[in-house]
């Protein structure tokens, strides 16, 4: 989880591998985002799945309060208000949900 994260009531699941210090710098010089969660992001009343690359300053908290959603696409359902990032996904920088 990157620096100046806000987590609240959120479910975050891991990842299946390690990506270290050297692999994510790769992936950033590459224009990707590493696996985890970036710096100064919000994330309250969600499920992060395995293997989420989150990017930074994202904002992931429904405050549209949304009830349902399927974005397959971009990585994201809502599911009774609660929004799921899915396995893999990839979010990037400064999303707001």
């Amino acid at each position: 989880m990157g620096k100046g994260c806000v987590i609240k009531r959120a479910m975050i699941i891991g990842a299946d591998f390690y990506e270290s210090d050297e692999q994510k710098a790769k992936v950033i010089a590459a224009g990707g985002i590493a696996v985890g969660i970036g710096e100064g992001c919000t994330i309250s009343n969600a499920i992060v799945d395995k293997n989420a690359r989150i990017g930074k300053n994202c904002t992931i908290t429904n405050a549209a309060g949304v009830q349902e959603l399927e974005d397959e696409d971009n990585g994201v359902y809502i599911r009774s208000g609660i929004v799921v990032i899915l396995r893999n996904a990839t979010i990037p920088d400064g999303t707001i949900i």
